[in-house]
């Protein structure tokens, strides 16, 4: 996830106490990224499951389907065409179709 380089001008200058402290420090520092990280991924996943739910309105609407049926549309579409979930939704909230 990254590192934690210390430096001094004088070679050999960290005692055993302060590359404890560094060890602490680097820990701490990770343990914040990976949380970052975590509540980033967690709302891109809601924003994916937000767009997902809207295309999934949009087909209902024009096709007629039910909800589970609009969703199999989408992922069936997905994994035909190679193209992740979110941004086929996305298409389809954008053009108001499925795409060809």
């Amino acid at each position: 996830m990254g590192t934690l380089n210390l430096y001094d001008s004088r070679p050999n200058h960290f005692s055993t106490s302060d590359l404890q402290v560094a060890h602490v420090l680097a820990r701490h520092a990770a343990i914040a990224l990976s949380r970052v990280r975590e509540s980033e991924n967690l709302w891109r996943a809601v924003d994916a499951r937000k767009v997902i739910g809207q295309a999934e309105g949009i087909l209902m609407e024009r096709y007629a389907l039910d909800q589970e049926r609009a969703f199999e549309v989408l992922r069936r579409y997905s994994q035909d065409t190679n193209v992740k979930l979110r941004d086929v939704a996305q298409m389809v909230v954008d053009t108001r179709r499925l795409p060809d």
